[in-house]
């Protein structure tokens, strides 16, 4: 009986050592983690930049970000690129890189909200001929006040209607992030 007894325990001891190897690959999954979006806007011609940004200091943690917007001239062309940063890592982690690195995963779109301004993508586009969009140009219109929108979408689906043109609504795909920055156009 104490031999039965061993051999239940060395049998039991046997599996539970086996089964706690190390060996077993571990795979984690990590978000795109997007604290800051800069949008530096350079006027055609000359003239003053204007900034925009968002700055979330606690990632997705309960305070919301910090939205910076800006005052365009009415009636200008305005060169645009964004950066994306992560600045819960030390150094920043600069994720406009994994976007253009994975260009054909990603899309940026914008619109806006009681304006009359003109995006339009420029800069590299991803390997099958699609916009990618962290350059763009902002034609302005008239003087209003409003808002620009800036959505950028993981995986979206750029063949469908209207996509490559900028247009979100066949999109598809994650929404990465999305800002509203305040406007003024004089």
């Amino acid at each position: 009986m104490k031999h039965i007894k061993l051999l239940a325990v060395l049998f039991i001891s046997a599996i539970t050592i086996t089964s706690c190897s190390d060996d077993d690959p571990v795979v984690i999954n990590e978000d795109e983690v997007i604290t800051t979006m800069t949008i530096e806007l350079t006027p055609n011609g000359g003239g003053d930049k204007v900034t925009l940004q968002s700055k979330d200091a606690d990632g997705d943690g309960p305070t919301a970000p910090v939205v910076t917007g800006g005052t365009l001239a009415a009636n200008t062309t305005y060169n645009a690129v964004i950066t994306l940063l992560n600045e819960l890592e030390s150094p920043a982690e600069n994720i406009t890189e994994e976007v253009a690195e994975e260009a054909d995963e990603h899309q940026f779109f914008y619109s806006q909200t009681g304006l009359t301004s003109t995006f339009t993508y420029a800069g590299a586009n991803d390997s099958n001929g699609n916009p990618v969009g962290i350059n763009f140009t902002i034609a302005t219109g008239s003087a209003g006040t409003g808002t620009y929108i800036v959505t950028l979408r993981h995986e979206p689906n750029k063949g469908a209607s209207g996509v490559k043109e900028g247009d979100i609504t066949n999109a598809g795909g994650e929404t990465d992030i999305q800002v509203s920055f305040p406007i003024t156009v004089e």
